[in-house]
């Protein structure tokens, strides 16, 4: 095959200031960026792809990492719904849950129901806990709700009945009443959106998917579209929040699963990337310009759950377990009333940006307090249109080095003062995900990425004995890269609230092989043949009387011996999470769930081999801050460095992306896929 006939394939991650495109073609990969265009996010995606240096119709896969949901909800900009709820439970997504975002404030207001109250309709019927008809569906009521329907010109339409996902009939039946009476508006059931217990989370995230559905809809119409026009005949896949792919169709219809599509693209990158060289347990830290995005990668797999918040909202369909805290680059650093150094979650952003963009901030940054400690070097990262100025940063430091130091001269003890508060920050992040989780960071190894992670990630490895700190080589794009060594993944579930002793096994057979049938028909239609199907099937279990509940696998056929199994790994799961189990107390089913796997064959990612002496590599030295002071310390071009190279700390290493800080006594080395690999020093045990 000739380089001209060879296929080509693309991953295209949208954020906020650039969109990133990596190309993966012949087994070398190729980085482009381009603007992102905020008003209209598909035009940067196509001057991008337009862009792109290889022929496009070689382009046999085209995976996308899309914001589009995330900010739409977090701006409240979705469509005109309605939501149609069991008579009775008109304000059930109103009223929430008891809980505060902060217990002490009896001010504490909650956010704005995604539907209003005067779009919110009750419909005569009801079902109980198990299902059984306790009264019919008022099927004329339905048909008067319809005609207000038509005359109010809404958009979409959420349908949210009580214990629809033990009796589905009621909700089903709504909608082709709808359909019948010229109802001309999306629908989302909650018997397919999330069809589990909990009203008001369930009710929520179906009013969220509906108003969403326009919005997504219209976005990826255009996208794929505009490829097509492009010469693009691949279809387009979308990173879903539970670390898979799906088709666009797919996200069109249920847009809620889009939600964390960017970040959980980084963690899959990251754990392939750690994969490769055998590393199955690690915690992925992403740090960009306002945030810092941790996660945990238990034997491959990332951590799932279906408890995640999105801006104020509960969201529970499945996501990689994502936490996020407020502490990036642009992250600024003041004191409080209390005399106290804080950083973040504020942000200078990309305008003004760090005081050392000279573009008008005037608040010292953490991306400031490294340029003050020569850890990053100006010429490296700034435009040639910027300059450094040294007296306007030494003037933002200086109410931080008077609390600091009672010395507003005192810079440099103030930038390490910003880095220690903002490192904390990030290190009881590291802890939630690890610690608190069951989990101990010291089996595990760190992948950092993101622009600004690795100037972090190996301070916070050593303070938490993680030995070994991983640096992609393309660490800045890795949410791209990560869209094309991802599967096509689907999640399936029910609720089934039943005590453990009382459980059919057989009516959990009938489940997952419904589940199964489904998730076929999705893989099939994604371009998967049944030999790249994979099924993996879980039970949620609770202690009775609990309020929540743990995922537990289930890994043989449903006997009598494997459900006794389910019940012990269940009791295993909560002594790790929680620190106690109670093997005496009574055991509940919650939900029965089952992921549909389409396996993809990641492309070869290899890097060539250099060879060379890593002293050729060496740029300059420099005087560079650490804990113990200033150190003159050599600077490399990451780039240059050989394969297998070592490099010992105290050292610099600048990649075209992002840098790494050696600090004194750690190792590192550059591997086989050319990632650079630190050695912390910490015991690992």
């Amino acid at each position: 095959m000739t380089d001209d006939d060879s296929t080509a394939r693309v991953g295209v991650d949208v954020g906020g200031t650039f969109t990133d495109l990596v190309t993966v073609r012949d087994g070398r990969i190729r980085v482009d960026k381009t603007p992102s265009t905020p008003a209209s996010p598909d035009e940067g995606v196509v001057t991008g792809l337009r862009d792109l240096d290889v022929p496009l119709s070689a382009v046999d896969f085209l995976g996308h990492g899309t914001t589009i949901a995330t900010n739409a909800v977090l701006e409240g900009e979705w469509a005109d719904t309605a939501l149609l709820t069991t008579e009775g439970f008109r304000d059930a997504v109103e009223i929430g849950r008891q809980t505060r975002p902060d217990i002490y404030d009896f001010d504490a207001t909650k956010p704005d129901p995604v539907v209003a109250r005067d779009r919110r309709f009750e419909v005569p019927e009801r079902v109980d806990e198990r299902g059984a008809v306790l009264q019919d569906l008022d099927e004329d009521a339905v048909r008067d709700l319809a005609s207000d329907l038509c005359a109010s010109g809404i958009d979409s339409i959420a349908v949210s009945l009580l214990f629809s996902f033990e009796h589905p009939d009621h909700e089903r039946r709504v909608r082709a009443i709808l359909r019948e009476e010229g109802v001309d508006a999306s629908v989302s059931l909650s018997s397919d959106v999330l069809p589990e217990i909990r009203e008001y989370e369930r009710t929520l995230t179906t009013a969220m998917n509906a108003a969403l559905k326009p919005v997504m809809d219209d976005y990826l119409g255009s996208l794929a579209d505009a490829a097509s026009g492009l010469g693009i005949d691949a279809p387009l896949r979308v990173m879903g929040s539970n670390g898979g792919l799906m088709a666009a169709n797919a996200a069109r219809q249920r847009p809620v699963n889009t939600l964390l599509s960017g970040p959980a693209a980084g963690v899959r990158g990251a754990t392939h990337v750690a994969g490769r060289r055998g590393s199955p347990d690690l915690i992925t830290m992403d740090m960009g310009g306002t945030s810092c995005d941790v996660s945990l990668v238990r034997d491959g797999d990332p951590l799932v759950t279906t408890d995640t918040e999105v801006g104020e909202y509960p969201v529970s369909v499945p996501t990689v377990d994502i936490h996020t805290v407020g502490a990036g680059g642009g992250s600024i650093g003041y004191v409080d009333k209390g005399g106290a150094l804080r950083v973040g979650p504020q942000s200078a952003g990309a305008q003004p940006g760090p005081v050392c963009y000279n573009r008008g901030g005037d608040r010292p940054t953490v991306t400031d307090a490294h340029l003050v400690l020569g850890r990053i070097d100006p010429s490296g990262f700034l435009p040639d249109a910027l300059g450094r100025d040294d007296e306007a940063v030494q003037a933002a430091f200086a109410p931080l080095a008077e609390a600091v130091a009672n010395d507003p001269d005192a810079t440099e003890a103030a930038a390490r003062g910003l880095l220690d508060v903002a490192n904390a920050n990030m290190r009881r992040a590291l802890r939630v995900v690890s610690v608190e989780r069951g989990y101990d960071p010291r089996e595990f190894a760190l992948v950092a990425f993101g622009g600004a992670g690795p100037l972090h990630a190996t301070a916070l490895a050593e303070a938490l004995d993680i030995p070994e700190v991983i640096v992609p080589r393309a660490a800045g794009v890795l949410s791209a890269l990560g869209l094309l060594i991802s599967d096509v993944v689907y999640d399936y579930s029910t609720s089934m609230v039943r005590r453990w002793d009382v459980v059919d096994a057989a009516a959990l057979r009938d489940a997952f092989a419904e589940f199964e049938a489904e998730g076929r028909a999705e893989l099939r239609d994604a371009g998967r043949v049944d030999d790249e199907m994979a099924f993996e099937r879980t039970l949620d279990l609770r202690y009775a009387g609990q309020s929540f509940d743990l995922s537990v696998p289930v890994e043989g056929d449903l006997t009598d011996d494997e459900l006794a199994a389910v019940e012990e790994r269940f009791h295993a799961a909560h002594e790790r999470r929680y620190g106690h189990a109670s093997p005496e107390e009574p055991v509940e089913l919650v939900t029965v769930r089952l992921r549909a796997r389409g396996l993809v064959e990641p492309p070869d990612l290899a890097a060539e081999s250099r060879g060379g002496d890593p002293a050729d590599a060496m740029a300059e030295t420099r005087r560079v801050g650490f804990d113990g002071g200033d150190r003159e310390t050599p600077v490399y071009d990451r780039a240059r460095l050989p394969t297998e190279a070592t490099v010992d700390g105290p050292a610099v290493v600048e990649g075209s992306e992002s840098t790494v800080v050696v600090h004194p006594g750690q190792r590192a080395r550059v591997d086989g896929d050319a990632n650079l690999v630190v050695e912390t020093g910490g015991d690992g045990e």
